[in-house]
Formats: structure tokens, C-alpha cells, sequence
């Protein structure tokens, strides 16, 4: 794997973790973000991986992006190479077709707060924080903070964090719904992968809803009803469909076991 991202086994079969691991903050650079989206392609085609967990360690998630690369010459600054790598990557995270949980120690601040938002669900510790702070820094964020944070927790609690750049503590963090549950910092792990494991055992359809409500959320209602039709009709060409439909008219509800295929 690469130098900063790596992916392991967790305890649980068919959960994988994916491990930021750049010291001293898992700062967030160009090639760390291909190697993020390296990860994603080796996580895609793996067919024993149905969940996954992103974690920066035991005490970081991601402090933000490498602020010693941010241009500051003289002349037009364009930080784009930079800022499109990055939402190459934290794209390709958002997009995989496995359910996705952010186990997050320690910060979380700008492109790591970022980059937690991409997975489908966040569990932090109790000294967590979040934050998009590129204000304080004279500009803004560029890894979906304006775009993703709305979309979570609402539009005006987005406005004010961004604007002011502050830091968001864990309990704040769950009572606006940025995070799923707070647990003690040494459980976080232990607690992302027991999530992630309940979606593993999952049916394949699972990536019919997560592609059903991502495509489909932006979308006016005729065309996002189109999405979920699109949907509905590819988990009907699954084999879980068929073990579960069978399974419940055989023996009743919620009996079936599933192969995710």
C-alpha cells in the first residue's frame, strides 16, 4: 500500500480499515490523497471487503490539509492541483458501494473534518473536535465543507461553524447530527468496526439505497423517483433478493442470512 494510507483487517470478517497514517497530524497532501484514491480503487474491486472503516489512529483523525503547501506567492495563487486531488479522493471515499464509517480520534478539523463527511456515518471519542477553521486562515474550505456540512446538519448551523471557525467538541457534535454516537477514545475503534459489522452482514441491496439516496438527494422529486426506480429494479437482479423474498414467505420476517451478492 502507500506510504501515509494503508488498509487493514479489522476483528470482524468483510469490514476493512483504512488507515491514515501521516505524522505528526495525518495533514492532508497531494500525495496522500492519491493514495487515498489508490485505496478506494483496491477497496472497489476487492470482493471480501462489505464495510468500511476510516480511521486516523489513536489520536488524530485528520488535522486538515498541508497548510505548508498552500501558495502564498507573489501573482495569481491557484491552489487548484492541489484542492482537485483532494476532492478526488474524498469523492472516490463518498462514492463506494460498501457502507462507510469514520472512526474519529482527536481532531477533526478542516480537510479532516472533510474527509470524515464523505462516509456514511461518524462515531467519535468524548475529546473529539471538529471543525472547518479556513476562515481563520483568510480563506475558505475547498474539500466540500460548504457543501457537505449544509447537507448534515442544516443550513444555518453550517453558515455559523464556517464563518467563525470554531471547533465543535463531541457532544455539541452529536446533538446536531455531524456525528452518530460518542464513545470513551479507546472504544472508538472497537465501536466503528461493530457498526460497520452490522451493515456487513448485510444484503447486497444496501448499495442500491446508498447509491439511491446519494444520486438522488440534489435531484427534483420526478427524477430522484427516478434514481430510486433504477435502484429498486437492480436489487431484484441480486441473489440476496431472492434469499430474502424466499426466506420470508417460507419461514417469515427477518430470518434470512445473506451472501452480499
Amino acid at each position: 500500500m502507500g506510504e501515509f494510507i494503508r488498509i487493514e483487517e479489522s476483528s470482524v470478517e468483510a469490514v476493512a480499515i483504512l488507515r491514515l497514517d501521516r505524522p505528526k497530524v495525518n495533514a492532508l497532501n497531494k500525495q496522500l490523497c492519491q493514495e487515498i484514491i489508490d485505496a478506494a480503487d483496491e477497496l472497489e474491486a476487492r470482493d471480501d471487503v462489505r464495510a468500511v472503516v476510516l480511521w486516523g489512529g489513536p489520536r488524530i483523525f485528520a488535522a486538515g490539509a498541508d497548510i505548508a503547501a498552500f501558495p502564498t506567492g507573489e501573482g495569481h495563487r491557484d491552489p487548484s492541483d492541489m484542492v482537485d486531488v483532494l476532492n478526488e479522493g474524498l469523492n472516490r471515499i463518498e462514492s463506494l458501494p460498501y457502507i462507510t464509517v469514520s472512526a474519529v480520534n482527536g481532531v477533526a478539523l478542516g480537510g479532516g473534518c472533510e474527509l470524515s463527511m464523505t462516509t456514511d456515518f461518524r462515531i467519535c471519542g468524548q475529546s473529539s473536535l471538529f471543525g472547518q477553521p479556513e476562515i481563520l486562515l483568510g480563506i475558505i474550505p475547498g474539500g466540500g465543507g460548504t457543501q457537505r456540512m449544509p447537507r448534515l446538519i442544516g443550513l444555518t448551523r453550517a453558515k455559523e461553524i464556517c464563518y467563525s471557525g470554531r471547533n465543535v467538541a463531541a457532544d455539541e457534535a452529536l446533538q446536531i447530527g455531524l456525528v452518530s454516537a460518542i464513545h470513551p477514545d479507546d472504544e472508538v475503534l472497537d465501536q466503528a468496526v461493530a457498526m460497520a459489522a452490522r451493515f456487513a452482514s448485510g444484503p447486497a441491496a444496501l448499495t442500491n439505497i446508498k447509491r439511491a439516496i446519494q444520486d438522488g438527494y440534489n435531484m427534483d422529486m420526478p427524477d430522484a423517483m427516478a434514481v430510486e426506480k433504477r435502484e429498486f429494479v437492480g436489487s431484484f437482479q441480486t441473489d440476496d433478493a431472492v434469499t430474502g423474498i424466499t426466506s420470508f414467505l417460507e419461514n417469515g420476517p427477518g430470518k434470512a442470512g445473506f451472501s452480499g451478492r
